[in-house]
């Protein structure tokens, strides 16, 4: 099978192959005595986090204090969650 890669360097594969490999949404690409190999690889959302945080070397008490920063700097308009209050209910005269 042929397949083309783009002016953007993609590459659409044959729905075959796909199929044949089953879903996968990423792909880890490697290269071997000039063929280029690609593994589906099955990552859940949270242990692409985690792997991006350990990438980055962020810690437990980096997220915290980046959540805590973005927590104080929101304007009033937006306030964050943990501190909406409820407005009071005013009654008017009738």
């Amino acid at each position: 099978m042929l397949a083309k890669i783009t002016s953007k360097n993609q590459l659409t594969l044959p729905k075959s192959v796909t199929q044949a490999v089953g879903p996968a949404e990423y792909f880890d690409v490697q290269t071997r005595d000039g063929q280029i190999v690609l593994t589906p690889v099955r990552i859940q959302r949270g242990d692409a986090v985690r792997a991006k945080l350990a990438e980055l070397n962020l810690t437990e008490a980096d997220i915290g204090d980046a959540v805590g920063w973005a927590r104080a700097s929101s304007s009033p308009k937006t306030p964050a969650k943990a501190a909406h209050k409820p407005r009071a209910k005013v009654q008017r005269k009738a």
